[in-house]
């Protein structure tokens, strides 16, 4: 086998890095629809993130009280480019100041959603990628492999 095999390695890890992604998502959303608790939160700020080509991404910090009296502040792991709702003030529905019902874990309040601004579908594309890259990649890998 040449060395042209090597180019393979990156479609496949990237579908590996969506793949991973998309399980963690997917396995986060699991323990919240079966344990999660819901309850009233604020948006207290705004976490500013730039990628490397210059992008801006908001991710809402959601403040919220669980039921065990403990106060709870963390940040979204979604972030997108622009906070807009339907409300028409500055910031809409996500804005500072902003009312939330927040999904959380009991276990482990880090683990939470924000309903309407988590995007679950996002999980479930990246899983069906990373898997379509991944064995897509694999698969003329090992018929190679075993017609050496």
């Amino acid at each position: 086998m040449e060395r042209e095999w090597l180019f393979s390695l990156i479609p496949l890890t990237i579908g590996a890095g969506f793949l991973s992604f998309g399980v963690y998502g997917l396995r986060h959303a699991s323990v919240l629809r079966r344990r999660g608790v819901t309850v009233e939160g604020r948006i207290v700020r705004h976490e500013v993130t730039r990628s490397d080509e210059g992008a801006t991404f908001y991710h809402p910090v959601a403040a919220w009280t669980t039921r065990d009296g403990r106060e709870c502040e963390y940040s979204s792991r979604f972030g997108r480019g622009t906070v807009k709702g339907s409300r028409g003030t500055a910031g809409g529905k996500f804005g500072v100041g902003a009312l939330v019902m927040v999904q959380y874990d009991p276990e482990d309040p880090r683990r939470f959603a924000i309903p309407g601004w988590d995007l679950k579908m996002f999980d479930l594309q990246a899983t069906v990628l990373g898997s379509v890259l991944t064995v897509g990649t694999l698969m003329p890998l090992v018929v190679r492999l075993l017609t050496l």
